[in-house]
């Protein structure tokens, strides 16, 4: 039986982006090795941290959403526990509501995405909009 999960990640804060590029795509691939499908992937940053983890007040903060057996679920995290670069993991299992509430999540970021990315009109210069009216 595939679940729909979510997992958050923190990484430690003196990776290279080279290096954070790297244990993601080990764990996506680890994903996708053992049968899982990856639905949505973020890169949130890095963040502050509440609390000092191992004498660190940040980290890179990463979030997977993915369908897998759930038995899958052990082995990804003894994974996380065994790789010293992560800090924290958290990975969950959504229900229908937070499958639909993720969804929705994913579209608002797209639109608001779309919408910074689309050229924005130009406004005509006041001068100009003048003479107009000032000829007819």
């Amino acid at each position: 039986m595939i679940k729909q999960y979510e997992t958050v990640f923190i990484a430690t804060p003196v990776l290279s982006d080279t290096q954070m590029k790297e244990a993601v795509a080990k764990y996506t691939q680890l994903i996708r090795n053992n049968g899982g499908e990856i639905v949505y992937e973020e890169d949130w940053g890095l963040k502050q941290l509440a609390y000092p983890i191992q004498h660190k007040t940040s980290g890179f903060y990463y979030l997977i959403e993915f369908k897998a057996d759930p038995q899958f679920v052990t082995t990804l995290e003894t994974q996380y526990h065994r790789d010293e670069r992560i800090l924290r993991y958290l990975t969950v299992a959504l229900d229908k509501d937070a499958v639909a509430y993720a969804e929705h999540r994913r579209q608002t970021r797209a639109a608001k995405a779309a919408a910074a990315a689309a050229p924005q009109p130009e406004e005509a210069p006041k001068a100009e909009a003048e003479e107009i009216e000032t000829e007819e």
